[in-house]
Formats: structure tokens, C-alpha cells, sequence
């Protein structure tokens, strides 16, 4: 029988937290029992594995960050709507590292399909209609923009940048800047 008041959602919230305290690597079914103070056995009644639980997790983390990108973009086109998705990604990353490497685990194809993680591309989509990238070239774009902020991201998370200089803010700037201009010029190739 489940404890009263846990619950998958309640468990994906702790072991979000977690994530984001001791890193997405500490995210184990033992871990988080300790945290939410049941047996490990307990947490099955609720995450069917480690996976599972893991992908609760990111699925957690997709929602809240397709939210925020929902409200960020409203009313944005152009380099404005690009900075606005950018921003949303880093900012996140910054506030909770472990969810956003959480978002970035490969899920179950039918996990991944329900989940908000397409959410994620329409919006993407919608920021590259605004440099009018339409059709096939849509999904190109989509993965320019995906690896680019990923990147730089993953990388700045990981301390790539802080031993150099100028600032990564500066460098955030720039690669937002070149984005933008490959962006404005898709079409004229």
C-alpha cells in the first residue's frame, strides 16, 4: 500500500530537488527513499525502476520549462523571441542544474511523445517563423538552435568557462548575436 501523501508527483518534486542539490547522478531510488523518509521498497508502489524515476523527473522538468518558455515567448518575434527562448534554457539551468540534465536524459520514445518535450520544438518552430524558416528547413533550424544553447549551456554548467576570459556572458551575447544573423539569412543561401 503507498504512504499516505507520497505520491509520483510528490516523488518526482523530491527527487527534483535532490537532482538539483547533489546532481542528477545522485538521483537513486535508495537516495530519494532516505530523503522522503520510506524503504526503497516503498518507492515502487509509486516508479516502477530507477528509469522510471529518472524520467519523472525529466518529464517534471520539460513541463516547468515548457511553461516558462510559453510565457516568455508571448508576444516575441524575432531576435527578441530567440533571446527570450535562450534565456529561459540558461536561466533554468543556473536555478536547477539537476532538472535540466534531467531534460536532456533519452526517454522511452512513447514517454518522450506524451511528454512537454515537443511542446518544446513548437515553440522553437514558432521563434523560426518569425525569421520565416519554414518547412523541412524548420527542422534544421531547430537543431542549430537546440545544439547551440544546449551547448553552450552544458558547457558553461560544467565550469568549461570560468578560467578564461572575457565573461561567458560576453560570449553568450555573441553566439546569440551570429544565431540571429544565420537566422536572418537562412533563406539566402
Amino acid at each position: 500500500m503507498a504512504r499516505a501523501g507520497l505520491s509520483l508527483r510528490r516523488l518526482a518534486e523530491a527527487g527534483a530537488e535532490l537532482a538539483d542539490e547533489e546532481g542528477f547522478a545522485a538521483l537513486t531510488p535508495s537516495e530519494l527513499a532516505r530523503r522522503v523518509g520510506v524503504r526503497t521498497a516503498s518507492l515502487y508502489s509509486h516508479v516502477r525502476s530507477a528509469q522510471d524515476l529518472r524520467e519523472q523527473v525529466a518529464l517534471l522538468a520539460l513541463e516547468e520549462m515548457a511553461d516558462l518558455l510559453g510565457d516568455a515567448l508571448a508576444g516575441r518575434s524575432g531576435r527578441d523571441a530567440l533571446v527570450a527562448l535562450a534565456g529561459v534554457y540558461r536561466d533554468y539551468a543556473r536555478a536547477h542544474p539537476g532538472r535540466y540534465e534531467a531534460s536532456r536524459l533519452r526517454m522511452d520514445p512513447t514517454v518522450a511523445a506524451t511528454s512537454a518535450g515537443p511542446r518544446h520544438a513548437v515553440l522553437t518552430r514558432a521563434v523560426l517563423r518569425g525569421y520565416g524558416v519554414e518547412g523541412d528547413d524548420q527542422t534544421h533550424g531547430v537543431r542549430l538552435v537546440g545544439s547551440t544553447v544546449h551547448g553552450f549551456v552544458s558547457l558553461e554548467l560544467a565550469g568549461g568557462f570560468a578560467h578564461s576570459t572575457p565573461e561567458a556572458q560576453e560570449s553568450w551575447e555573441r553566439v546569440l548575436d551570429g544565431v540571429d544573423l544565420v537566422l536572418r539569412t537562412w533563406g539566402e543561401n
